[in-house]
């Protein structure tokens, strides 16, 4: 019986130890000046979700050590809250980043990004004019682009160090020109038309050589993103499914030492009832 208060004890702290690092993620994340792939909104629920596992951790561990009933059956009803809050960020997650990735492109280690390969809310949300002109500022101050700079003894890279370069979805999206406009390579950041001639992407027309714009307007760059938000978002994801389970061990086993603690304050007032009943029969005699 003692097993089971003790195993959600011990469960418990070890889920307190692991809201430290979820609360300092957001913390960390809220703090940030600027952040290369603009993620600053997924702060808030990193930062929910580390306070309420600490707190109901807390409860939880103080409940099955000491016995308390009433911590027990508030560790319970909370953790089902967050257990189920959690099983919907998941699918969530999952179901805003099904779609899109990257498009190889031949004779290049990086991918192309293209806005019409995603779809859905988290599209809708990046992809709209109030919302991107936050994204596009924090990639700028970011310097993402700037950092793309790579030299060899002193010397620039060459066209074909650039093309065996993986650069990351913020970079090849927003950084130079989609690979079918058919610009020709300066540098990392400055492209010339080749031939004076560009494709029909809208992209193509959109891209500038002038390092405040390159293609910070090109929906490339906006696909760079939600490939960015993607991976990271999967990541997150795959965080959270490994709360979540440990989560689902602790309520299971909670709810048993919940039923032991519960049991043991019903058996001990029976039991010196049943004393002192007992005592006067045998005075008797």
């Amino acid at each position: 019986m003692r097993a089971s208060n003790h195993l959600i004890g011990l469960l418990n702290f070890l889920t307190f130890l692991l809201s430290i690092p979820i609360l300092g993620g957001g913390i960390w994340l809220s703090s940030r000046a600027n952040s290369t792939d603009c993620m600053r909104f997924l702060q808030w629920p990193l930062i929910v979700i580390g306070v309420a596992i600490m707190v109901i951790s807390l409860a939880g561990f103080a409940g099955a050590c000491y016995r308390n009933t009433f911590l027990m059956r508030l560790y319970l009803f909370c953790m089902f809250f967050v257990i189920a809050a959690l099983i919907g960020f998941i699918i969530f997650a999952y179901a805003v980043t099904d779609k899109g990735s990257g498009q190889p492109v031949p004779n290049r280690a990086y991918r192309d990004y293209y806005l019409q390969d995603y779809s859905g809310w988290l599209e809708e949300r990046v992809a709209s004019d109030s919302y991107w002109g936050k994204i596009s500022s924090c990639i700028k101050d970011s310097k993402a682009c700037k950092k793309m700079a790579v030299t060899v003894n002193g010397i620039s890279e060459t066209e074909s160090m650039f093309y065996s370069r993986k650069l990351n979805p913020i970079q090849s999206g927003c950084c130079k020109p989609p690979t079918d406009c058919g610009y020709t390579y300066v540098n990392e950041t400055y492209w010339n038309p080749g031939g004076g001639l560009v494709g029909t992407n809208n992209d193509c027309s959109l891209w500038s050589n002038d390092q405040d714009q390159l293609c910070y307007s090109c929906s490339s760059c906006k696909a760079g993103v939600l490939a960015s938000l993607r991976h990271s978002w999967r990541k997150v994801s795959i965080i959270n499914i490994i709360i979540l389970i440990l989560l689902l061990i602790s309520y299971v086993i909670g709810c048993a030492a919940y039923r032991n603690n519960k049991r043991i304050d019903n058996d001990e007032p029976y039991g010196e009832a049943r004393m002192t009943k007992a005592q006067p029969s045998r005075l008797q005699f």
